[in-house]
């Protein structure tokens, strides 16, 4: 018999399951428990004729709440901490002999054991850590309570209802959407499981609506402006919506290990019909290219309108969206970038890199991928399930790259167990410690089917983690907070342990690595610019007493990001000879036209360089990454920049190539400033410029971001933006 079989409980529950916050069941306005005696009026007793919640933006509410960001109507808290209602009644409120008390409700089936309804008692003082309503104001027929909310209270969308005793019964107020209330998590409330203590990091990583990610490559390190857009108008709702759409029971939605688990799985839609869409194959037909996003409300306020998943990601559009999506509910949280990030497919912490005998890369043997760089979220909470101190910062991932317990999402796993190499801690420790700490092998297949090991690099992988700074755009590394330094006796023991957990195999080569050869060998690859021709030079070093002749072979190849190569578009053998204690230097063009005809949207180029000393048969390898340096787009902005006055935002774009750009897109977005928007351009001639205009009205004082995108056939990544610090509106 089919689980959705009428009724979808029979047998198993008394009641259905309660998973949505949207869908609601009136509580009843009268529940009589005995017959009303002749001559007697229930309205005698004491009734409700208004609420009032103090839900302005500037009433204290808000303000202590640190809620009057929300752009949004209703009362909005945090768990743990008071808030004051108001309750006008038809006479004088007498606490001798009237008792009435307040009520929250959630979802359709409440039930007071599960936290979905919750009655908050009248009491002469309020307790830590427990819901409980004192009267610290009783004048006339107008009552005002201080309420505190329990520290574990779910957090979402509450229905609120005040219920009045009568000896025959309760009177309830009835259902009133003005009454609405939002709960949120706290980490202002020492006892909230996402509790921060650092006033300036609360202020970065919750109330911060605008970040920047780091893209590129380890030695040309990127950034761009993310409008996280957490307080605009509808987002709560869109971040409940995912809750709703993932079936998350309502009573664990008060658990940030829980939300922030469903989160990683809900953001990505793959197996869930969740948030996002990934591409990685540069065809992005009926959708949006990832690189033209200017930040995470369009994405989830079309995904709430919508229903179905929004078309298309890469990795910083679901960091960008989740980091949304946590810091919407109050959950802590911050976007990281790491460089050199493996894919360790058979999750053995190696990522073998296959060569022929004559040094060019076997792309049949060669399954693991190592990205230049990847993005994910931490997220910070206190960790009961864990052993105490693998709290604080937790590594959450909303790409989908690997199975996790049947679905696409990757953690929490704590920061600080992955450190140590403690990966048996739930969850997904082994491939986040895999994707910072997995050494890179270079191994000869040989023709007779034995493989060599020719070098092995431990300091690839992970060369380099970063998130952004508190209070400004630069960049901050926190290597140091997944890995102990390269070569350090703890960064051994983390090793081991991660080894004794069963993380890791041994290298499994037959043959043993070769001893370390007499010529050295490097390359550099010169700052090129998008559209131009660029040199690349390859030194050799000779630091014995003999002449060597070399064979060299360099490869080309245009990449994708996740390092997986598109087309080799360069390929050269050149001969060296290297005169005894000698340097050599080798210089080779890389035109223009190789390059351009294929390029993806990032410009990455890989390069890949071997050479054979023929008399030692020694292989030297190396490999190397180089971002192209691509224009940009002009915001300017004209006008008296004061909330609520018109602002001119002029968007600006000139075509670097010798080619015509078609179906040119430009987007355009500032949180507090205005709503996203876009324009489409048929076409743009080489050297020509396009303008577009719009006005706007900020709404948001202080610092702000306006932030430009362009995506069009055949260039992409293409940004731009500007500060702006907007006035406050002049008191009359």
């Amino acid at each position: 018999m089919s689980e959705t079989s009428t009724p979808a409980f029979g047998g198993r529950r008394a009641v259905p399951p309660n998973t949505s916050n949207a869908e609601e069941d009136d509580l009843p306005t009268v529940e009589m428990q005995a017959l009303v005696p002749r001559g007697v009026s229930l309205q005698d007793y004491l009734n409700v004729t208004s609420v009032h919640l103090f839900k302005e933006r500037w009433d204290t509410n808000k303000v202590d709440h640190h809620t009057d960001k929300y752009d949004n109507d209703k009362l909005i808290v945090r768990r743990g901490q008071s808030f004051y209602i108001q309750i006008d009644f038809n006479r004088p409120y007498d606490p001798r002999k009237d008792l009435f008390r307040v009520e929250y409700v959630i979802g359709r089936y409440p039930q007071e054991n599960k936290g979905t309804y919750i009655p908050v008692p009248v009491v002469p003082e309020l307790q830590s850590g427990k819901w409980g309503a004192k009267v610290v104001m009783n004048e006339d027929r107008s009552v005002r309570l201080s309420v505190q909310s329990s520290p574990e209270c779910i957090v979402g969308k509450f229905r609120m209802y005040v219920a009045v005793w009568t000896p025959y019964g309760i009177l309830r107020t009835s259902r009133n959407p003005e009454t609405d209330t939002y709960i949120l998590f706290n980490p202002w409330c020492e006892e909230d499981a996402v509790y921060l203590d650092n006033e300036k990091e609360r202020d970065e990583y919750v109330l911060s609506d605008i970040g920047v990610i780091f893209y590129g490559d380890v030695n040309e390190t990127k950034s761009r402006s993310w409008s996280y857009g957490q307080f605009e108008d509808g987002i709560l709702d869109a971040c409940l919506y995912v809750m709703d759409k993932a079936q998350m029971d309502l009573s664990g939605r008060g658990n940030p290990i829980k939300v922030s688990r469903v989160g990683s799985a809900m953001v990505n839609a793959k197996d869930d019909e969740g948030v996002l869409v990934g591409s990685w194959d540069n065809i992005y037909a009926y959708g949006v290219p990832p690189s033209a996003w200017t930040g995470s409300v369009d994405i989830l306020l079309e995904y709430k309108s919508s229903a179905n998943p929004v078309r298309y990601g890469q990795c910083w559009v679901f960091a960008g969206v989740f980091n949304t999506f946590l810091r919407c509910l109050g959950i802590p949280a911050r976007i990281v970038t790491n460089y050199f990030s493996a894919h360790d497919n058979d999750a053995n912490l190696q990522m073998d890199i296959f060569l022929e005998e004559d040094g060019n890369v076997n792309s049949k043997l060669t399954k693991d991928s190592v990205w230049n760089y990847h993005c994910w979220n931490e997220a910070w909470m206190t960790r009961p399930d864990l052993p105490v101190g693998f709290g604080g910062w937790q590594a959450v991932d909303s790409t989908p790259q690997e199975n996790s317990d049947g679905m696409y999402r990757c953690g929490p796993a704590s920061v600080q167990a992955i450190k140590h190499g403690h990966v048996c801690f739930q969850f997904d420790a082994p491939f986040v410690f895999a994707e910072v700490n997995s050494d890179l092998v270079y191994i000869t297949a040989k023709k007779d089917g034995t493989h060599v090991v020719e070098a092995v690099d431990a300091t690839h992988i992970g060369k380099l983690i970063v998130t952004k700074e508190i209070g400004g755009d630069g960049m901050k590394d926190i290597t140091d907070t997944y890995k102990f330094q390269e070569g350090q006796e703890e960064e051994r023991l983390a090793l081991e342990t991660a080894l004794m957990y069963g993380a890791k195999k041994p290298l499994n080569t037959e043959g043993v690595v070769k001893p370390r050869s007499n010529v050295d060998m490097d390359f550099e690859v010169e700052n090129a610019v998008l559209g131009k021709d660029f040199k690349l030079s390859i030194t050799f070093q000779n630091n014995s007493s003999s002449r060597y002749t070399i064979s060299a072979y360099l490869s080309g190849s245009i990449t994708f990001y996740t390092g997986v190569a598109k087309a080799e578009f360069k390929k050269e053998t050149f001969e060296v000879t290297l005169e005894p204690l000698s340097f050599k230097k080798q210089e080779v063009l890389i035109q223009a036209g190789e390059y351009m005809g294929q390029l993806l949207e990032q410009a990455s180029l890989h390069f890949f360089v071997t050479a054979r000393v023929n008399e030692t048969r020694d292989v030297l390898a190396k490999q190397k990454s180089t971002v192209l340096t691509i224009p940009t787009v002009v915001i300017k902005v004209r006008g008296a920049k004061v909330v609520g006055s018109d602002m001119v935002v002029t968007v600006e774009f000139t075509n670097p190539l010798k080619e015509t750009l078609r179906n040119v897109w430009l987007y355009l977005d500032g949180p507090g400033i205005l709503r996203p928007r876009r324009k489409m351009f048929r076409e743009i001639r080489p050297n020509a410029t396009v303008q577009w205009e719009e006005v706007c009205r900020p709404w948001v004082s202080g610092p702000r971001k306006l932030i430009a995108s362009m995506t069009s056939d055949s260039l992409r990544h293409v940004y731009g933006e500007l500060d702006l610090h907007i006035q406050r509106r002049p008191s009359v």
